[in-house]
């Protein structure tokens, strides 16, 4: 899982710059694409194999 870190957004110029919005564009779709991976990827482990996967790690784990 990837860690969590601030990102401040840039400051619109007073000239528009296409490139500048190109790279912001990109920036923001691939934060997306990265918060849309984490979301697959928690909910893969919910599966039935993956969730009983899990419960028995827990229970190895907690000794019981």
């Amino acid at each position: 899982m990837r860690s969590s870190q601030d990102i401040t957004l840039p400051i619109a110029k007073h000239q528009y710059s296409e490139q500048d919005e190109r790279t912001t564009r990109r920036t923001i779709e691939q934060a997306f694409a990265a918060q849309r991976a984490d979301i697959v990827d928690n909910s893969n482990k919910a599966t039935s194999t993956a969730s009983l996967s899990l419960r028995r790690f827990q229970f190895l784990l907690m000794g019981g």
